[in-house]
């Protein structure tokens, strides 16, 4: 068990290859649970192993590859292993991995990861004061879609970014350990279309990640 309030620092972290990464959108959201999410920053490295994430298929209604190639949403487009990152509710950043051949239009939304390094940082961006800090439950830093953005300095200059580059600021790394638990798989949180289906994947156990208990067994 990793001890939150003495992060390890300088994790050794291998960067994914495109190559590792499934071509098929599914599989890719079931892979990525257990790997790592690293965001550089002129600080410290921030980084986290990804225990929620949550597909949108070709042809899905749900998602915002459904409604055709735009300037908005050009990036789930682009070859697999691109950042698209969009500003939705009015109020959050959502970062997803386009997940297909370029072309296609499909991604997986990264819906919370649990903190490894730069957790100090973490706090500051998500403006937790000292007080706040106190009565803040840790396992809730990067818990949900909106709020991981917000800790990892995630927005629209970050779109489009290839995150598999060698020097991008935000990339995918290999698991830094073995996965705690087994993957759970559920519907979709806070969507109406295509609702039923079970496009949702999370690492049982783990109390990072995010929506209701019931969606969570």
């Amino acid at each position: 068990m990793i001890d939150l309030t003495k992060p390890k620092a300088n994790l050794r972290i291998r960067r994914l290859r495109r190559a590792e990464l499934p071509a098929n959108t599914i599989q890719l959201a079931r892979y990525l649970i257990g790997k790592t999410l690293v965001r550089e920053t002129p600080q410290v490295r921030i980084s986290g192993r990804i225990v929620e994430t949550e597909a949108y298929p070709v042809g899905d209604t749900a998602g915002h590859a459904f409604t055709g190639r735009s300037a908005a949403n050009n990036s789930l487009f682009l070859k697999r292993g691109t950042a698209y990152v969009r500003f939705t509710y009015g109020s959050h950043w959502l970062f997803n991995v386009a997940s297909e051949t370029p072309g296609v239009g499909a991604g997986v939304l990264i819906r919370a990861i649990e903190p490894l390094e730069g957790i100090s940082l973490m706090q500051r961006h998500r403006k937790l004061t000292r007080r706040r800090q106190n009565v803040f439950r840790m396992n809730d830093l990067v818990r949900g879609p909106g709020r991981l953005s917000s800790a990892l300095l995630i927005d629209g200059s970050l779109d489009g970014i290839d995150l598999c580059a060698p020097r991008s600021p935000l990339w995918l790394g290999a698991p830094v350990r073995p996965a705690k638990g087994v993957i759970g798989v559920s519907v979709r949180i806070g969507i109406t279309k295509d609702a039923h289906r079970r496009l949702r994947f999370y690492e049982r156990g783990n109390p990072h990640v995010s929506g209701p208990v019931r969606l969570s067994p």
